[in-house]
């Protein structure tokens, strides 16, 4: 199948099964007679496989990796398990930051007249403390 059907079977763009086949994320397909890539079931699966993973917060690198586990008939589900808690942990400590980051957002603009004036709170609070003559 072309490019254009095996986009059509993951939901991917075409555009996006070129960055992930130069990244050499999955088996590359062969070229038929004419130059074009010949996906089959293996890819579809393969590039599938990236997607869910890429939804649920994996890296490119963490992709190539599952994708490498997905062909290694030695696996181990634990291994598999042991790499989706680890990603688990980054989430959590992602969500953490970002949790920090809005109530810091949210106690700046509290304190923020937000009229037509120059004062600003959030400015001046983000600028504190750099005129204490260190580079």
């Amino acid at each position: 199948m072309n490019i254009s059907q095996a986009a059509q079977l993951t939901g991917l763009t075409s555009k996006a099964i070129r960055f992930y086949e130069n990244r050499g994320l999955f088996t590359p397909p062969p070229r038929t007679l004419n130059g074009y890539r010949d996906y089959h079931t293996q890819h579809i699966e393969e590039l599938t496989l990236i997607k869910q993973a890429k939804a649920a917060g994996f890296s490119l690198e963490e992709c190539r990796e599952l994708v490498g586990l997905y062909h290694n008939p030695q696996r181990r589900s634990a291994d598999i398990k042991a790499k989706t808690l680890e990603k688990i942990d980054q989430l959590t400590q992602q969500l953490e930051e970002i949790t920090q980051m809005r109530e810091r957002l949210i106690q700046l603009a509290a304190h923020c007249p937000g009229d037509e004036g120059a004062e600003c709170p959030i400015i001046s609070g983000w600028t504190k403390g750099c005129h204490t003559g260190n580079p």
